[in-house]
């Protein structure tokens, strides 16, 4: 009993009590995805299919690329709420919410130069062009309302609450499963079903959200009148964080765009492999996410409130939890990986080039856990620039190794070369780690 109380201990059920949530609520995305394809799939044309397809692909992109609404808003209400600031908490939200709100106008207003240069780049069939068309002028009056979910599931992780975030994902996801099948298979509304379902399930979402965020503003106290959300300062600092947020998100999402690239000069049965080879990352991305929001959520209240002892705790019991689940998914991929492979494809030739390169996608949580970890640790205290200038340094590496296993025409190697860009991230994150201690940053430390 005392050698389970030393190795398993009250720390460690407020780390997995605060993720565990987190990783159930993750696995709820990739299903309404599922559904999304599955109501489309069974009308009278495959095209449907690609409309979705296409316009969840400019949405995602779109809306991702202000994916620092979330980051930033739990780094700095965790800070807050860590100097015990209850009316610092509510202005990091009320700041996050007033971008949200101009952006997502922005977006709504841009919408039509958005669309053509989307279908031009993408270039689908007229067939899917039109309907993908159909999709995005619907979708996007949920704008607003994306994006204000960001704040809030932000400053809800930075409040601990990861039972109130898997509330909000479950609830929305299925609110937006149940209009799907309502719209498409009852009342037959094709792609504008699937649109009209996520408005709806976005906006009822912010509704939500608010009650969810009742309780806590009641227990920080606090007022929302006089909390500076204009004030010059603080507006200046967050435009900086979220522009280096931007930054790296950018970078990140051009390394997978350069794996898919890449991936093509080895023709289509090859690219076909990488790509179902990648949902394995997927997969393996809701645990090791769900370590990294504790993480981040952890160590940006003993950021705030200065606590030397209670921030290396916060790192090292997320990191050691977080190398525990991407061992373990690393074994549960080892043995079922063929299994996995054939649910997702049926075409033979497919099947036997993933089985092929699967070694490479079983070690990546492995190879992808200290990113993950350190992503976390560097944006609960806050400290962009390193965590933009490190993604930069790691995807500028990953694209010459890649360019070479390219030249070398080995797909062995572009692999490698992915698996090292997620070691990179951690590695370079990992040296720079003993500059942002905060007993090292300022000159008095509370025990």
């Amino acid at each position: 009993m005392n050698r389970t109380r030393r190795w398993f201990g009250k720390g460690d059920r407020r780390v997995l009590s605060l993720t565990l949530p987190i990783i159930l609520s993750n696995a709820t995305v990739p299903l309404l995805g599922a559904v999304d394809t599955a109501v489309v799939g069974h009308l009278d044309s495959p095209h449907y299919i690609g409309a979705v397809a296409v316009g969840a692909l400019i949405f995602s992109y779109v809306f991702w690329s202000f994916g620092f609404l979330r980051m930033a808003t739990t780094g700095l209400a965790a800070q807050a709420y860590g100097r015990r600031d209850p009316n610092g908490v509510r202005a990091v939200f009320a700041r996050a919410a007033l971008i949200a709100m101009t952006a997502g106008l922005a977006v709504m207003i841009l919408q039509w130069p958005i669309i053509e240069l989307a279908m031009s780049l993408i270039a689908p069939t007229p067939a899917v062009e039109a309907a993908a068309r159909d999709y995005f002028h619907v979708r996007i009056w949920a704008s607003p309302a994306t994006l204000m979910q960001y704040c809030m599931l932000g400053w809800l992780l930075a409040m601990r609450d990861s039972r109130a975030v898997f509330i909000f994902q479950v609830v929305l996801n299925s609110l937006n499963i149940v209009l799907d099948i309502l719209f498409v298979q009852g009342f037959g509304w094709d792609v504008k079903g699937v649109a009209g379902a996520t408005v709806i399930a976005d906006y009822s979402g912010v509704v939500l959200g608010w009650f969810l965020m009742q309780p806590h503003l009641k227990r920080l106290g606090g007022t929302w009148r006089g909390i500076g959300v204009l004030d010059r300062v603080q507006l200046a600092k967050l435009m900086k964080i979220n522009g280096d947020i931007f930054v790296r998100t950018m970078a990140l999402t051009s390394a997978f765009a350069l794996f898919t690239s890449f991936s093509a000069r080895f023709g289509e049965v090859t690219l076909a492999a990488n790509a179902v080879l990648q949902n394995f990352l997927m997969f393996g991305s809701f645990a090791l996410d769900g370590f990294a929001h504790a993480a981040e959520t952890l160590v940006g209240q003993a950021y705030g409130a200065e606590r030397r002892k209670q921030f290396l705790w916060a790192v090292r019991k997320t990191t050691i939890w977080g190398i525990v689940s991407a061992v373990c998914m690393a074994a549960i991929f080892a043995v079922t990986g063929p299994w996995i492979i054939d649910a997702l494809t049926s075409i033979p030739e497919v099947r036997e080039a993933s089985y092929t390169y699967l070694l490479w996608a079983v070690i990546l949580p492995v190879t992808g856990v200290l990113g993950f970890q350190f992503d976390g640790v560097f944006l609960g205290a806050m400290q962009t620039k390193h965590w933009r200038n490190m993604m930069l340094v790691s995807v500028g590496i990953y694209a010459l190794m890649a360019w070479g296993a390219v030249a070398m025409d080995s797909n062995h190697l572009l692999w490698a070369a992915f698996n090292a860009f997620f070691l990179l991230r951690g590695l370079t994150l990992a040296v720079l780690f003993p500059t942002i201690i905060p007993d090292r940053r300022v000159a008095t430390m509370r025990a």
